[in-house]
């Protein structure tokens, strides 16, 4: 190869393919509007950014053994849907949706635990525990493991909201990961076991579920007019 050609790195060849693949935003503001309601439980996957950071590269072992003829894999979660930054995500008005006495319940990727706990109290929240572990049953490549686990923290505002329901819920479930991001179902069933009688709301929602609001730019499907949805 000639010593321009070694110059040249993956990520330099798919860079423009990646601006292109990257997801935008549709709205002219950064949120949606919230609901006109106050919940005790609040319920929120936030669509954490990644820098741009490239999930795979299949190309070569390292940039010094650059392997053109392969057809590189690569993935980003921005690939999947508009990410925020945590300053942006910390300008969520969330006070005008909880209640005095409130459960913040959020998912937190483990690069971006800091930050979870550093948003939950930009969001007037006090963070408690790790509500749930969830082990995908694989792993995605790490820097230093392999990660195989995703966690579900809880914050709370005031107290616990109350009639409490179930008291016997695990924190670890083993549930095979499906399409990427979404969380499994039974996380959200076992909140409404805990809290059967509480107002909830799922914040970045991608589907309804009954007896909850949701709130999320992936709602537009439902409703084409507005990007938040009522209780259904």
């Amino acid at each position: 190869m000639k010593a321009y050609d070694r110059q040249i790195t993956g990520y330099a060849i798919y860079s423009k393919k990646a601006k292109e693949r990257t997801k935008q935003n549709p709205l002219d503001v950064l949120f949606p509007p919230l609901p006109d309601e106050k919940y005790d439980i609040i319920y929120a996957d936030p669509p954490w950014d990644y820098n741009g950071k490239m999930q795979f590269d299949k190309s070569s072992a390292c940039k010094e053994k650059l392997d053109l003829s392969r057809n590189i894999f690569i993935s980003s979660a921005e690939f999947k849907y508009p990410t925020l930054k945590t300053s942006e995500l910390m300008q969520l008005p969330m006070s005008r949706i909880m209640k005095e006495d409130c459960l913040l319940f959020m998912w937190s990727t483990n690069p971006h635990l800091e930050q979870a706990i550093n948003l939950g109290a930009a969001w007037g929240f006090e963070y408690k525990t790790v509500a749930f572990i969830w082990n995908k049953c694989n792993h995605n490549p790490g820097q230093y493991t392999l990660s195989n686990c995703e966690l579900c923290l809880v914050f709370k505002h005031g107290r616990i909201p109350r009639p409490r329901g179930a008291r016997n819920i695990q924190q670890l479930l083993s549930i095979p990961r499906t399409v990427h991001s979404e969380k499994p179902k039974e996380i959200r069933d076992n909140i409404t076991a805990m809290f059967p009688t509480q107002q909830k709301i799922e914040l970045f929602a991608r589907k309804l579920t009954p007896g909850w609001a949701s709130w999320g730019l992936d709602l537009s499907q439902y409703k084409t007019d507005e990007f938040q949805l009522a209780s259904c």
